[in-house]
């Protein structure tokens, strides 16, 4: 199933069909887009997160296509108010994910375009989940605020560059974090901590950091990804706080 149909905000509203589910997405391209970052939203949110919406503008005006959709379907959604029963379900969140990733290589103008994951809270865990599963098609990932600590035995094998950035008030996550760090491989895995951030970077400017951070960051492993197809540039080391 493929339906496109540009929505008030000038995105492309599209219906992207997975396994188990048709979900529904919002698909920003501009125009000699350099590679496309897929949204994994946290527990408890959606497509429409204000934060991920926010960030993905900034991808946007930097050349990178953005796809910002639904890990659940809107029954789901309706039942997981009251059950909560989804919301840490990582590996039903990463196949959603990889579902996504699938539906890009089936979208003409897309398939050729380098991935990228941003994932936010438990989307973090998810996309990190789905980046070692889909090791040579994703060429980075971005966890903010993230739980990496759910994504198990995926940490270990994840091959492509991934940055957890944390909030420096936020010090349960800022543990969870390192911890997830220290379980990957040398040369992949790098931190970077947002002074005077809590766990939803609400306090003034930190929002923007992490924006530029990742805008950053993957247009430069997208761009490593893309001259080598594996020769990683860091911009930061395994953890800085500047």
């Amino acid at each position: 199933m493929q339906t496109r149909e540009k929505n008030v905000a000038g995105e492309t509203a599209v219906k992207i069909a997975v396994s188990d589910a048709v979900l529904n997405g919002d698909l920003a391209v501009p125009a000699g887009a350099t590679g496309i970052i897929v949204f994994a939203h946290g527990s408890g949110s959606s497509r429409k997160s204000s934060r991920n919406r926010y960030v993905a503008s900034v991808l946007q005006k930097a050349g990178l296509a953005t796809l910002l959709f639904d890990l659940l379907t809107e029954q789901e959604e309706r039942e997981e108010e009251f059950t909560r029963h989804l919301r840490f379900d990582i590996g039903l969140l990463a196949r959603r994910l990889v579902g996504a990733t699938a539906w890009l290589d089936t979208q003409e103008g897309l398939a050729k375009l380098r991935v990228g994951y941003f994932g936010a809270s438990t989307g973090g865990g998810a996309a990190i989940v789905a980046a070692a599963h889909l090791s040579d098609r994703v060429s980075a990932v971005v966890s903010r605020g993230g739980r990496p600590d759910l994504a198990g035995d995926a940490l270990a094998v994840i091959s492509c560059p991934t940055l957890l950035i944390v909030g420096g008030n936020d010090d349960a996550v800022i543990g969870m974090n390192h911890n997830a760090l220290s379980q990957m491989k040398p040369g992949v895995g790098a931190m970077k901590i947002v002074p005077g951030a809590t766990h939803l970077f609400e306090e003034p400017g930190t929002l923007e950091q992490v924006a530029v951070i990742a805008r950053d960051w993957f247009g430069q492993q997208l761009s490593a990804s893309a001259a080598d197809g594996a020769g990683y540039k860091w911009r930061f080391g395994r953890e800085t706080d500047e």
